[in-house]
């Protein structure tokens, strides 16, 4: 194997898929605190308020929020080196609006993270996943508004000069590149689905709105950068993208067209501007052939050049195909699905399992950018069963995730410079996409239903002990 032996292993959460606590010791609401359960598309499973009676999975969620100590400990058993690990605002600013923080919400977080070190993790931390307080949603449409640019920066300063000294390792945006397509327009961007001046006469989308909004986004994400390095020269501040990476269903010119398009405007875009520094000429044609061209105000183009991360950041799970062929079978995915590839597998949820994809993703980012990689989601869902003697068999899982770190390690080989892996969800947690627990990714398995019944109590999966032996060898023994 050729993974370096300073590669860093580990596992990834975001706090309203894990931490619970939603209203303790100031918290404010959050967007995902008024999502329920179900697999209608994410960004329209919301209400305008939280209602009696409704179960909302964030609420507990697997309760981190007190079982944190126990969980990091298990971690820490794995042998992981990193923990990527998402801040919620609205803990720290309850609306996002407020001129000092929540000190409470900062102890918390002071004591996640002490432990992690404690236990021998470098946290990785996301400033925003998917969970803008409502107060941003409510007030200002979120990033549509050009004020919550400077919102953000305030809090990202706060927490940045707070453990400059601890963390090392951020990520300004999750899956940023959503905010490209209606799935982000709530999850990423903050616009408000009820509202009817963004979203008028019933209407599901506002694309001159949203790619105003993703502007003041990479706007926001450039700033943060910038400062984050004065805070701490030493930090190394990523981008994440959710690389849906896709093929064309067939060699017709007309699908593979139309897989290129797809895989610029979605995957390439977001990732272009914050590593680039510029919007690439095929997306200001795009945006200006449409009449959507984002305003761009004084110093907007100085900021974004002078923002660029230090390290490309990505989610991957499946791929999908590209075709002209409207008829073609269709295939799940990661908040958006595409056309099935015929010579692939599907899990249980209908994610097509693609681990030479992998590969093929992390040759294309290293040809297209030249700078550190990490694969900081990648795993597999499934309906894991308890056994009545506490034990939980998932060879599927091991199997998936062995053919996958096979994969970076190919690529390793051929001179990419992938510098960590952090799996998604090492302890089970609540699905971003459906809100169910029943979706389970972790190594660790948690006692809860899709109804928040359960009682909390953690089980060792099978492959809780053979990732812990991966790590153990630097990815040897698989």
């Amino acid at each position: 194997m050729t993974f370096p032996k300073d590669f860093l292993w580990g596992g990834a959460t975001a706090a309203n898929q894990f931490e619970g606590g939603y209203d303790q010791r100031g918290k404010g609401l959050a967007v995902p605190d008024l999502k329920t359960v179900g697999g209608v598309k994410l960004a329209r499973r919301f209400t305008p308020t939280v209602e009696a009676g409704v179960y909302y999975p964030s609420h507990k969620a697997i309760d981190f929020y007190h079982h944190y100590k126990e969980d990091i400990k298990l971690f820490g058993e794995m042998n992981f080196n990193i923990f990527r690990m998402s801040i919620s605002w609205s803990r720290i600013f309850p609306n996002g609006d407020e001129l000092e923080p929540n000190e409470a919400g900062l102890a918390f977080y002071d004591d996640v993270i002490d432990e992690l070190i404690k236990n021998g993790m470098t946290p990785l931390i996301t400033l925003s996943h998917f969970e803008l307080p409502m107060g941003i949603v409510e007030n200002y449409n979120g990033f549509s508004d050009r004020r919550v640019i400077d919102l953000f920066v305030r809090y990202a300063e706060t927490v940045m000069t707070r453990y400059k000294s601890k963390v090392k390792y951020w990520i300004t945006f999750n899956e940023m590149n959503f905010g490209a397509m209606d799935h982000g327009e709530l999850t990423v961007l903050g616009m408000n689905p009820n509202d009817e001046t963004l979203y008028p006469n019933g209407a599901k989308t506002n694309e001159k709105v949203r790619f105003q909004a993703l502007h003041n986004a990479m706007v926001a994400s450039a700033k943060v950068v910038k400062l984050g390095h004065e805070i701490n020269p030493d930090f190394m501040i990523g981008c994440m993208i959710c690389h849906i990476t896709s093929y064309p269903l067939t060699p017709k010119p007309e699908d593979v067209l139309k897989r290129k398009e797809f895989d610029l405007l979605f995957a390439k875009f977001v990732g272009d501007v914050q590593t680039r520094g510029v919007y690439p000429p095929y997306m200001t044609t795009y945006l200006k052939n449409k009449a959507i061209f984002p305003v761009f105000e004084t110093g907007d183009a100085e900021i974004l050049k002078a923002g660029t991360v230090d390290m490309y950041t990505f989610s991957y799970y499946m791929t999908i195909c590209i075709t002209t062929d409207e008829n073609a079978n269709e295939t799940g995915g990661n908040l958006m699905g595409g056309k099935a590839n015929p010579y692939l597998k599907a899990s249980e949820w209908g994610w097509q399992v693609d681990p030479i994809g992998l590969e093929y993703t992390l040759l294309d980012l290293q040809d297209r950018y030249n700078m550190p990689l990490m694969v900081v989601e990648n795993g597999l869902g499934f309906a894991d069963e308890l056994q009545a003697d506490g034990t939980i068999v998932d060879d599927y899982r091991i199997e998936y995730m062995r053919d996958h770190i096979k994969a970076m390690d190919s690529a390793i080989e051929k001179g990419v410079n992938l510098i960590g892996y952090t799996m998604w969800g090492p302890i089970d947690l609540v699905s971003a996409g459906t809100g169910e627990m029943a979706k389970r990714y972790g190594f660790i398995y948690v006692d809860m239903n899709n109804d928040g019944t359960g009682s909390l109590k953690r089980y060792k999966k099978k492959s809780f002990d053979w990732y812990k032996a991966v790590i153990a060898t630097n990815g040897e023994k698989l």
